[in-house]
Parts: C-alpha cells; sequence; structure tokens
C-alpha cells in the first residue's frame, strides 16, 4: 500500500475515538504499510495515527532515531517526569509549538499480526507515542496547551 492523503486539523475525523482492532488481517497489515509510507513521504519522520489518514482504527507507526515499527490498540503508562520540547504534527505542516509531555512511556499492545508487543520509550520516541496514542482518543496536541497558546497556534496555521 502506498501513502495516503493526510487530514488537516480542521478535519472533524481526527477528533472521533478510535476503535480496537479486533482482526488482525491482511487489511491491517496493509494500514500499517501505509501509515509507515505515508508518514515517510510526509515532513518529518516521528509518527503518525490510523485516524490521521481517515482510518478510525487504534493503529500508530513511529520512526525516530533509527526506531521504527507500529503498535495496534496501544495502551500507555507514562512517567510522572515531564520535559517541556517542541512539538509538530503532520496533520498541521511545519508547525512546532512547545508542549510538555512525560519522559519516558511503556506502550502495550499488539502488532499487526497480533502478536503481543511491549514498546520502552524515552525522550523524542515516549513523547512520538504520547501523541501518537492523544489521535487515537480524538485529543489533538494543542489540547494540552493554556489557552492563549492554543490561540496562538490556530492564528498560525496557514
Amino acid at each position: 500500500m502506498g501513502a495516503r492523503q493526510i487530514r488537516m486539523f480542521s478535519d472533524p475525523a481526527l477528533r472521533s475515538v478510535a476503535e480496537p482492532v479486533t482482526a488482525f488481517d491482511r487489511s491491517i497489515r496493509d494500514l500499517v504499510r501505509s501509515l509507515t509510507a505515508t508518514m515517510r513521504a510526509g515532513s518529518g519522520r516521528a509518527g503518525l495515527a490510523a485516524p490521521q489518514i481517515g482510518v478510525p482504527l487504534r493503529v500508530i507507526a513511529f520512526e525516530v532515531d533509527g526506531r521504527a515499527g507500529h503498535i495496534v490498540n496501544p495502551r500507555l503508562e507514562v512517567s510522572g517526569r515531564l520535559i517541556r520540547a517542541d512539538e509538530a504534527c503532520l496533520s498541521a505542516p511545519n508547525l512546532w509549538w512547545p508542549l510538555e509531555r512525560s519522559f519516558s512511556a511503556v506502550a502495550r499492545g499488539r502488532d499487526m499480526y497480533g502478536k503481543p508487543l511491549t514498546i520502552r520509550a524515552i525522550g523524542m520516541l515516549a513523547r512520538v507515542l504520547q501523541h501518537e496514542a492523544d489521535h487515537l482518543d480524538g485529543v489533538l496536541f494543542i489540547d494540552h496547551l493554556p489557552e492563549e497558546e492554543r490561540k496562538r497556534f490556530l492564528a498560525a496555521i496557514p
């Protein structure tokens, strides 16, 4: 499967809660491949959630610091230690904004074949997993910003 069009911030599909994957068939493997191809074709290689390409399923792909992968039906556990860093989203290209996220995260879920998968992450990968897991719940990273920052962000979207 090739790259697909990424939904932009104003798309209501990004505000919907994604459904859990219940069948680990060829369509899920194709979805993971499409997510990966779309992410790599985008303006950055970090992560992409299925709702960002219009598929309301709990699937994400990532590529951070040479570590690439995916996770289906992720459940995240995050540390209490927060770190502030710039964050961006392929659904709002070329806009970076400082945001606090947990420094470490553990994601538990399944791979595209249905096998159990655990991803332990720190730093940027932990940030990406949190960002993409938010997409699965219809949450955009600007929802974590104070109101004044959110207004400035929205005003900066072309």
